[in-house]
């Protein structure tokens, strides 16, 4: 039945009135048997009602089998319609009647039931409003139509509305529930962003405390958003776009039944024929008897449930990895998910926040620890190095009240470090190189061994000196994520036995963090090539998921088994570069990915075992004499089992995957 369900193309209005005429088709069988054994009517009214019954329950079933056939292809609907053609034939109107009746309710049944997953999806295209409010100057918003909303436009969006385009917050604060789009649980406090042109026009990934997404609901505040992209080009509209084009990639299981049907079908036709001629020159029975049990044979062996099997869990697994912020690119990636072993992850933006902070503050004495931040702080407040602009913002807060520095004459040495005045005493910050150079005496050991220890732990050290004084060593590090340790934990528990980071950072960087989340090795000063060679031997002992930003690592994550990718909702590339897209910077997404996938594979497994078995139980037993309406009831109740135990997919929960895992706000 699956080519009725994919290819029918009723629509809504469609839906329904198929059910009607199946109902309708049930009122005229059950008034044909009736008329039949319980009044006292014509022999030709049992026969009309028959005939209604006909027309009704095969009026849709029709349509979709002549639109195969012209494409060459024998399929379900068509097998139905002539085990009906047969039945009538042999003057077994009753009998055809409750097989097209039975068949009809079925599939109309099945049409309703997938419904439910497509609804899902569908109804993401309802959240976008279809208008929106431009300001136009100081007192004048229109109100167009968001398909004629350009990038660079400025909205207006009024308390407890939907959002109608992705852009940056210009003005005003407010929480936006962002569970339609990216799968968030909990309301995201926006706020405006320092420069929205700039981030406009930059390459970079959106602050999420900047960014918002078309389809959002905002809360109590009014916002004015910079537009991003038009209307076409949303997130919600990307993702909508790729969960409805879900089944252009099938699942490995999935192109085998299709193959399989493609030789089935056939010989099922075959056998028929053959079940017919061995009755009548073997057996030697009446033509009739011979035909009608062929009919009830191929009722029995037609494939209803089999064809359904897949595609039925496919659609609800995707569907219910879109409502949790889990982007799947079809039933192939979303299967291959859950028959990995090894997953390789970038180790910046992925395992750590790709933000350096810093993570050691080593007084030379306990006495010094005060001036050392107030120094760091009075200097690098003039830098604008990533390094600087770290240790500004986390060691702010730690200066001592009313203690303030002021540095002048600051100068950066390329590649050692910066010196200036620091109320008018010189300052010196920078690596042991340039200490090594400045001082002939070499630096003090308890400095050197500070260095050591802190390097041998993965930081980035500088060392500050001011008239001449040692005052301590400050290490800074791109530090992992919060929610990374337990993920690591919860995905070991799904049983995949070999994690590891693979860096362009240096070895001794990637080591420290590999080490701090208990992955399984560690591969650092990679170049994108390298990661290739990687995830190729990887592959050697199983399938493989890289996971990565979808830009950078894009080499690695197309030669992998699933390339996943990391905060899609602000990337277009990682949508079209990886399978799998976690369309937050919510790591702890993946867990969740990996066990609904194989649950996925196991209601798959699950519905073909049945399908298979009744197939198996109801061929001998029509071969030995079971009659037609049994024989419809078993065949379309499997199939309904079939759509029902996949429609369990869609209530599949998060919470055992994201048990203990905290989540931390990524740094201002």
């Amino acid at each position: 039945m699956t080519t009725a369900v994919n290819e029918s193309g009723h629509g809504s209005f469609g839906a329904r009135l198929e059910m009607l005429f199946a109902i309708g088709s049930g009122i005229t069988y059950a008034g044909g048997m009736a008329a039949r054994y319980l009044l006292d009517a014509p022999s030709w009214v049992a026969t009309a009602l028959f005939a209604a019954t006909y027309l009704l329950g095969g009026f849709f079933t029709v349509r979709t089998a002549v639109a195969t056939v012209r494409r060459g292809r024998f399929e379900v609907d068509f097998l139905m319609l002539v085990a009906a053609a047969g039945a009538a034939a042999v003057g077994k109107w009753a009998e055809g009647s409750v097989l097209l009746f039975l068949f009809s309710l079925g599939h109309a049944l099945e049409e309703y039931a997938m419904s439910r997953a497509q609804r899902s999806i569908a109804a993401l295209a309802e959240l976008a409003p279809r208008t929106a409010l431009v300001r136009r100057g100081p007192e004048r918003v229109d109100e167009v139509d968001i398909d004629a909303l350009e990038i660079g436009n400025t909205v207006v969006v009024l308390p407890n509305s939907r959002l109608s385009a992705d852009g940056i917050v210009v003005t005003g604060v407010s929480a936006i529930d962002e569970s339609s789009v990216t799968g968030e649980s909990m309301p995201v406090e926006k706020q405006p962003a320092v420069d929205p042109r700039a981030l406009l026009n930059s390459k970079a990934t959106l602050p999420e405390a900047n960014r918002v997404f078309a389809g959002t609901l905002n809360g109590s505040g009014v916002l004015e958003v910079l537009v991003t992209s038009r209307a076409a080009d949303s997130t919600l509209a990307r993702v909508i776009a790729m969960v409805r084009d879900a089944d252009t990639q099938k699942s490995p299981t999935q192109r085998f039944i299709d193959r399989f049907q493609l030789v089935y079908v056939p010989a099922v036709l075959v056998g028929v024929l053959g079940v017919i001629a061995f009755g009548v020159l073997a057996l030697s029975e009446p033509f009739a008897d011979s035909f009608y049990r062929a009919m009830v044979v191929l009722v029995a062996a037609s494939p209803c449930a089999l064809a359904i099997a897949t595609p039925s869990a496919v659609l609800a697994g995707v569907a219910r990895a879109a409502q949790a912020g889990v982007l799947a690119k079809g039933g192939g990636p979303l299967e291959s998910l859950g028959r990995i072993r090894s997953i390789a992850f970038d180790k910046t933006g992925t395992l750590t926040w790709g933000q350096p902070r810093v993570t050691d503050v080593v007084p030379a004495r306990p006495e010094l620890r005060d001036e050392l931040i107030t120094t760091l702080v009075a200097v690098e407040s003039f830098s604008d190095h990533p390094l600087a602009a770290a240790i500004t913002r986390d060691l702010s807060p730690e200066t001592p009240v009313g203690v303030e520095s002021a540095a002048t004459q600051v100068n950066s040495v390329t590649g050692r470090g910066v010196t200036a005045l620091v109320d008018g005493r010189a300052t010196e910050i920078g690596n042991l190189t340039m200490f090594a150079e400045l001082d002939p005496d070499g630096v003090p050991s308890a400095i050197a061994e500070a260095v050591d220890r802190l390097h041998d732990a993965g930081r980035t050290t500088m060392i500050v000196r001011r008239a001449g004084v040692y005052l301590g060593v400050v290490g800074v590090m791109d530090t992992p994520r919060a929610e990374a340790g337990p993920v690591i934990e919860k995905l070991s528990a799904l049983g995949i036995t070999d994690m590891v980071v693979i860096s362009s950072d240096n070895q001794r960087v990637a080591d420290a963090v590999a080490d701090g989340l208990g992955l399984d090795a560690a591969h650092g000063g990679l170049l994108p090539e390298d990661k290739v060679d990687m995830i190729g031997r990887l592959r050697a002992h199983g399938g493989t998921a890289m996971v990565g930003d979808g830009v950078n690592d894009a080499p690695a994550m197309v030669n992998s088994s699933v390339g996943i990718a990391m905060g899609a909702s602000g990337s277009a590339v990682a949508l079209e570069t990886a399978d799998v897209a976690l369309m937050t910077d919510d790591i702890g997404r993946l867990p969740f990915a990996v066990a609904l996938s194989r649950r996925t594979a196991a209601i798959i497994r699950q519905n073909l075992v049945v399908a298979l078995l009744i197939v198996a139980a109801l061929v001998p037993a029509t071969l030995m004499g079971l009659p037609i309406g049994p024989a419809v009831f078993v065949h379309e109740g499997s199939t309904l089992l079939v759509v029902a135990n996949a429609l369990r997919l869609l209530r599949f929960r998060r919470g055992a995957e994201h048990a203990g895992i905290e989540h931390e706000s990524r740094p201002a």
